[in-house]
């Protein structure tokens, strides 16, 4: 009995190690400033690291986060993204964030974060947002339509997407558990995938005619 004990504990505590790498690596020091100098970084984890005695206060500051952006376009849609590359001092510390803009019926079309959950909150306006859960869980659709303050969760890699159904221009902030959660828009992955998914392909897979498949992949 105490043997099976011992192994049910060892297999936990096997599949806790296996859980924790699959998010981004605990720190192991205070601080990892990122750097694109392999020959100057003195440290590796998840980045190389800026040695420390060059570390300044403005590699932990990111100004002007909620500046105005260009939404008009087809989307009327637009985000900047504050992941590691643009924000070094974020490496190996599991957080980004982003500021969203969306005009009245902009959409932030449906799209995944391979390596991050996320948290937005409404700073101004009304949006419609939601996310799908996987085959699993019967591909269940769970979604809210968000005022100021509201806050909604989006779990990690989830087909997710952003409306904005008022008549004026909605603005949003959003972190992310991950240094470089990323970012994969479904429609460009599929219809503008580089080289291009065989048509036939993706129109057996759509249901689609492949005429229809082919002047969506003419778009990208």
């Amino acid at each position: 009995m105490k043997t099976f004990q011992f192994l049910v504990i060892v297999v936990f505590l096997a599949l806790a190690s296996f859980i924790a790498y699959a998010y981004d690596p605990s720190p192991l020091q205070d601080y990892c400033v990122a750097t694109n100098d392999t020959e100057l970084g003195v440290f590796v984890n998840g980045n190389f690291c800026k040695d420390p005695k060059d570390v300044t206060s403005d590699d932990f500051f990111y100004p002007e986060l909620l500046n105005p952006l260009d939404i008009d376009n087809q989307l009327g849609f637009n985000a900047i993204f504050v992941f590691v590359d643009k924000f070094p001092g974020l490496n190996t510390l599991g957080i980004s964030l982003a500021y969203a803009e969306f005009a009245p019926r902009g959409v932030a079309p449906p799209h995944i974060h391979p390596r991050g959950s996320e948290i937005i909150i409404v700073l101004e306006g009304t949006i419609f947002i939601g996310f799908v859960v996987s085959d699993q869980n019967n591909n269940t659709f769970f979604y809210k339509v968000l005022g100021r303050g509201d806050v909604f969760l989006i779990p990690i890699a989830q087909v997710h997407f952003a409306y904005n159904i008022g008549n004026t221009t909605a603005t949003a902030l959003v972190a992310y558990n991950s240094q470089n959660p990323g970012v994969t828009v479904i429609s460009n992955a599929i219809f503008g995938s580089n080289p291009p998914i065989n048509p036939y392909i993706l129109a057996k897979a759509f249901q689609l005619n492949i005429d229809v498949i082919e002047y969506l992949q003419s778009g990208f």
